[in-house]
């Protein structure tokens, strides 16, 4: 398991029941890991767009006197270099985005020191037939991309990307014709709609895995199994490197899981080939 920053802040909200708010508050932690034990609470309840009053209660939340025996706490457990602020305001909003995502990414990589998540995730994905994925509105595009591969070594994939009233009929269609087992990839700002798809398939019988941008996320009480890859805010539109690495990832997992994942590979390579499918 990790040793980083980010990941002795994550075990310290391990285990305790939050808000929506305190999910936010611990969600800008995570991220800003290696900032957060010198900002004070007002900076904090800034950065997190909450009230600086939330931030108190949230640190009453952990178990502390107040944010002053927190912020105490991180220093001693989170300790980390603070970033050079002189260079990093050297660098345009645009050069800021893309050092955000390469951070993001490297949290990624720290949380995969442990690939027994991900290890669990490809066995359970690769044990259903069909496996339907879910991705709704900014998630989509990872939903898309995931189904298309998985296709291509998976026997019956079953893209849900549009809302509306046919969404549940769709997962219990593929309950019905034996799926055990459903993706979600769950992106900022997380539709209502998804999380009560992801109630209504647990009711199902189906076991749910997520990718959701942060461990706090609102569709963590409806998953079984949730591995975050945080998202970019740098930008008027967020960006999911991780998230969409993330899925490529669990497509590795769940194919290491599949016993005739190669030969379905070799086998569309050959009709590729045959049909001319892809310049040379």
């Amino acid at each position: 398991m990790s040793d980083s920053p980010a990941a002795r802040l994550q075990k310290l909200f391990e285990g305790h029941r939050l808000t929506p708010t305190q999910r936010r508050i611990a969600h800008c932690m995570v991220r800003g890991a290696a900032e957060v034990p010198f900002l004070s609470s007002v900076e904090l309840a800034d950065l997190a767009g909450v009230s600086q009053p939330s931030v108190t209660r949230f640190a009453v939340a952990l178990g502390f006197d107040g944010y002053p025996a927190l912020r105490r706490h991180l220093r001693e457990v989170a300790p980390a270099e603070r970033v050079e602020a002189a260079q990093e305001d050297s660098y345009n909003e645009y050069q800021q985005a893309v050092l955000g995502e390469i951070e993001n990414l490297r949290q990624l990589a720290e949380m995969l020191a442990d690939p027994a998540p991900v290890e669990e995730a490809g066995r359970l994905l690769a044990a259903s037939a069909p496996l339907p994925v879910l991705g709704l509105r900014a998630a989509s595009s990872q939903a898309r991309g995931f189904a298309y591969f998985a296709a291509k070594v998976h026997p019956d994939v079953r893209l849900l990307d549009e809302g509306g009233s046919m969404l549940a009929d769709r997962i219990d269609a593929a309950a019905g014709a034996g799926a055990s087992a459903l993706l979600c990839f769950a992106l900022p700002r997380h539709p209502r709609e998804v999380a009560e798809a992801l109630e209504h398939a647990r009711a199902a019988g189906l076991t749910v895995v997520t990718v959701a941008d942060s461990a706090f996320a609102p569709v963590a009480r409806h998953s079984d199994l949730l591995i975050p890859a945080p998202v970019g805010t740098g930008l008027a539109f967020d960006t999911a490197c991780a998230p969409m690495l993330l899925g490529r990832v669990l497509l590795e997992a769940m194919a290491d899981a599949l016993p005739d994942a190669q030969a379905r590979l070799e086998a569309f390579d050959a009709r590729a080939a045959a049909r001319g499918l892809f310049v040379e």
